[in-house]
Protein backbone atom coordinates (compact mmCIF):
# COMPACT_ATOMS: atom_id res chain seq x y z
CA UNK A 1 0.00 0.00 0.00
CA UNK A 2 1.28 3.43 -0.98
CA UNK A 3 -0.34 6.42 0.73
CA UNK A 4 -0.29 9.71 -1.18
CA UNK A 5 -1.26 12.85 0.73
CA UNK A 6 -2.29 16.07 -1.02
CA UNK A 7 -1.80 19.24 1.03
CA UNK A 8 -2.41 22.89 0.31
CA UNK A 9 -5.03 25.59 -0.05
CA UNK A 10 -8.22 25.95 -2.11
CA UNK A 11 -6.54 24.72 -5.29
CA UNK A 12 -6.02 21.39 -3.52
CA UNK A 13 -9.19 21.48 -1.39
CA UNK A 14 -11.37 21.92 -4.48
CA UNK A 15 -14.60 21.55 -2.53
CA UNK A 16 -13.77 18.20 -0.94
CA UNK A 17 -16.24 16.61 1.47
CA UNK A 18 -14.66 17.04 4.92
CA UNK A 19 -16.79 14.18 6.29
CA UNK A 20 -15.33 11.71 3.77
CA UNK A 21 -11.84 10.57 4.82
CA UNK A 22 -10.97 9.81 1.21
CA UNK A 23 -12.89 12.67 -0.40
CA UNK A 24 -10.64 14.20 -3.05
CA UNK A 25 -12.79 17.14 -4.15
CA UNK A 26 -13.20 18.23 -7.75
CA UNK A 27 -9.70 19.53 -8.48
CA UNK A 28 -6.31 18.22 -9.45
CA UNK A 29 -6.09 15.57 -6.66
CA UNK A 30 -9.12 13.77 -8.10
CA UNK A 31 -7.82 13.89 -11.66
CA UNK A 32 -4.29 12.96 -10.60
CA UNK A 33 -5.60 9.96 -8.66
CA UNK A 34 -7.46 8.78 -11.76
CA UNK A 35 -4.38 9.11 -13.96
CA UNK A 36 -2.09 7.42 -11.45
CA UNK A 37 -4.59 4.59 -11.00
CA UNK A 38 -4.59 4.05 -14.75
CA UNK A 39 -0.79 4.16 -14.91
CA UNK A 40 -0.35 1.70 -12.02
CA UNK A 41 -3.37 -0.63 -12.17
CA UNK A 42 -1.60 -3.34 -10.16
CA UNK A 43 -0.49 -1.06 -7.32
CA UNK A 44 -2.55 -0.50 -4.20
CA UNK A 45 -2.56 3.26 -3.71
CA UNK A 46 -4.48 5.26 -1.12
CA UNK A 47 -5.13 8.93 -1.85
CA UNK A 48 -5.89 11.44 0.91
CA UNK A 49 -6.69 15.13 0.43
CA UNK A 50 -6.21 17.50 3.36
CA UNK A 51 -6.13 20.79 1.46
CA UNK A 52 -8.03 23.62 3.16
CA UNK A 53 -9.27 26.66 1.29
CA UNK A 54 -7.60 29.89 2.38
CA UNK A 55 -4.56 28.25 3.90
CA UNK A 56 -1.12 29.85 3.92
CA UNK A 57 2.22 28.30 4.81
CA UNK A 58 1.68 29.22 8.46
CA UNK A 59 -1.71 27.45 8.36
CA UNK A 60 -0.08 24.23 7.22
CA UNK A 61 2.50 24.56 9.97
CA UNK A 62 -0.26 24.90 12.59
CA UNK A 63 -2.01 21.69 11.55
CA UNK A 64 0.93 19.70 10.22
CA UNK A 65 1.14 17.18 13.05
CA UNK A 66 -2.47 16.01 12.74
CA UNK A 67 -2.96 16.53 9.02
CA UNK A 68 0.34 15.15 7.82
CA UNK A 69 2.70 13.51 10.29
CA UNK A 70 0.08 11.38 12.06
CA UNK A 71 -1.26 10.14 8.72
CA UNK A 72 2.17 8.60 7.98
CA UNK A 73 2.06 9.13 4.21
CA UNK A 74 4.54 7.63 1.77
CA UNK A 75 4.28 10.68 -0.48
CA UNK A 76 3.50 14.21 0.68
CA UNK A 77 2.42 16.65 -2.03
CA UNK A 78 2.42 20.35 -1.15
CA UNK A 79 0.99 23.25 -3.14
CA UNK A 80 1.00 26.40 -1.02
CA UNK A 81 1.96 30.05 -1.27
CA UNK A 82 -0.44 32.07 -3.38
CA UNK A 83 -2.48 33.12 -0.33
CA UNK A 84 0.73 34.25 1.35
CA UNK A 85 0.64 36.95 -1.33
CA UNK A 86 -3.07 37.36 -2.07
CA UNK A 87 -4.23 37.82 1.53
CA UNK A 88 -1.83 40.73 1.98
CA UNK A 89 -2.40 42.43 -1.37
CA UNK A 90 -4.79 45.06 -0.02
CA UNK A 91 -3.10 45.60 3.36
CA UNK A 92 -0.39 47.97 2.24
CA UNK A 93 2.43 45.62 3.18
CA UNK A 94 3.33 42.09 2.14
CA UNK A 95 4.01 39.08 4.34
CA UNK A 96 7.77 39.07 4.99
CA UNK A 97 9.56 36.61 2.73
CA UNK A 98 11.57 35.38 5.70
CA UNK A 99 8.39 34.37 7.56
CA UNK A 100 7.03 32.52 4.54
CA UNK A 101 10.31 30.65 4.17
CA UNK A 102 10.46 29.83 7.88
CA UNK A 103 6.97 28.30 7.93
CA UNK A 104 7.50 26.35 4.72
CA UNK A 105 10.90 25.12 5.85
CA UNK A 106 9.43 23.95 9.15
CA UNK A 107 6.88 21.62 7.55
CA UNK A 108 9.46 20.24 5.12
CA UNK A 109 11.89 19.53 7.94
CA UNK A 110 9.12 17.76 9.85
CA UNK A 111 8.47 15.47 6.90
CA UNK A 112 12.17 14.66 6.66
CA UNK A 113 12.70 14.02 10.37
CA UNK A 114 9.38 12.47 11.42
CA UNK A 115 8.41 10.36 8.39
CA UNK A 116 9.97 8.40 5.56
CA UNK A 117 7.80 10.14 2.99
CA UNK A 118 8.97 11.38 -0.36
CA UNK A 119 8.20 15.05 -0.98
CA UNK A 120 6.47 16.45 -4.06
CA UNK A 121 6.43 20.24 -4.17
CA UNK A 122 4.14 22.02 -6.61
CA UNK A 123 5.00 25.61 -7.41
CA UNK A 124 2.47 28.29 -6.55
CA UNK A 125 1.23 30.01 -9.70
CA UNK A 126 -0.61 33.05 -10.99
CA UNK A 127 -2.08 33.40 -14.45
CA UNK A 128 -2.36 36.89 -15.85
CA UNK A 129 -5.38 38.98 -14.91
CA UNK A 130 -5.20 42.79 -14.93
CA UNK A 131 -6.43 43.13 -11.34
CA UNK A 132 -3.77 40.79 -9.95
CA UNK A 133 -0.77 41.69 -12.09
CA UNK A 134 0.73 43.67 -9.20
CA UNK A 135 0.85 40.46 -7.11
CA UNK A 136 4.02 39.59 -9.01
CA UNK A 137 6.00 42.09 -6.95
CA UNK A 138 5.61 39.81 -3.95
CA UNK A 139 4.82 36.47 -5.57
CA UNK A 140 7.95 36.12 -7.69
CA UNK A 141 10.38 36.30 -4.75
CA UNK A 142 8.24 33.76 -2.89
CA UNK A 143 8.33 31.45 -5.91
CA UNK A 144 12.12 31.79 -5.83
CA UNK A 145 12.02 30.76 -2.16
CA UNK A 146 9.86 27.75 -3.02
CA UNK A 147 12.31 26.71 -5.72
CA UNK A 148 15.25 27.03 -3.35
CA UNK A 149 13.47 24.93 -0.73
CA UNK A 150 12.68 22.35 -3.39
CA UNK A 151 16.35 22.02 -4.27
CA UNK A 152 17.00 21.31 -0.61
CA UNK A 153 14.06 19.07 0.29
CA UNK A 154 11.98 17.86 -2.66
CA UNK A 155 12.15 14.53 -4.44
CA UNK A 156 9.93 15.94 -7.18
CA UNK A 157 9.28 19.56 -8.14
CA UNK A 158 6.52 20.65 -10.51
CA UNK A 159 7.06 24.22 -11.82
CA UNK A 160 3.43 25.18 -12.25
CA UNK A 161 3.97 28.91 -12.72
CA UNK A 162 6.09 28.20 -15.77
CA UNK A 163 3.81 25.42 -16.96
CA UNK A 164 0.78 27.71 -16.93
CA UNK A 165 2.72 30.54 -18.57
CA UNK A 166 3.67 28.22 -21.42
CA UNK A 167 0.14 26.82 -21.66
CA UNK A 168 -1.27 30.36 -21.95
CA UNK A 169 0.60 31.14 -25.16
CA UNK A 170 -2.13 31.34 -27.77
CA UNK A 171 -4.84 30.57 -25.21
CA UNK A 172 -6.55 33.03 -22.92
CA UNK A 173 -5.33 32.53 -19.33
CA UNK A 174 -8.96 32.43 -18.19
CA UNK A 175 -9.25 29.05 -19.95
CA UNK A 176 -7.03 27.67 -17.19
CA UNK A 177 -8.15 29.87 -14.26
CA UNK A 178 -10.93 32.44 -14.42
CA UNK A 179 -9.47 34.61 -11.68
CA UNK A 180 -5.83 33.74 -12.28
CA UNK A 181 -5.65 31.60 -9.13
CA UNK A 182 -8.41 29.00 -8.96
CA UNK A 183 -8.14 26.52 -11.83
CA UNK A 184 -11.01 25.66 -14.09
CA UNK A 185 -11.58 21.97 -14.71
CA UNK A 186 -9.13 22.20 -17.60
CA UNK A 187 -6.59 23.92 -15.37
CA UNK A 188 -6.96 21.23 -12.74
CA UNK A 189 -6.50 18.55 -15.38
CA UNK A 190 -3.33 20.24 -16.59
CA UNK A 191 -1.90 20.18 -13.06
CA UNK A 192 -2.97 16.56 -12.68
CA UNK A 193 -1.29 15.56 -15.94
CA UNK A 194 2.05 17.04 -14.92
CA UNK A 195 1.69 15.61 -11.42
CA UNK A 196 0.99 12.09 -12.68
CA UNK A 197 3.92 12.26 -15.08
CA UNK A 198 6.35 13.64 -12.50
CA UNK A 199 5.46 11.25 -9.70
CA UNK A 200 6.22 8.16 -11.77
CA UNK A 201 9.88 8.30 -10.83
CA UNK A 202 9.16 7.81 -7.12
CA UNK A 203 6.34 5.26 -7.23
Amino acid sequence: MIKILFQGDSVTDAGRDRTDFHGLGNGYPKFAAELIGNDFPDREIEFINRGISGDKAESLKARWQSDCIELMPDVVSILIGVNDTWHFADKGSWMPHEYFESCYRDILEQVKTKTKARIVMLEQFLLYTPDKAFFRTDLNPKIDITRALAREFADVYIPLDGIFAAASVGIEPTFWANDGVHPTEEGSKLIAFHYAQAIKKIL
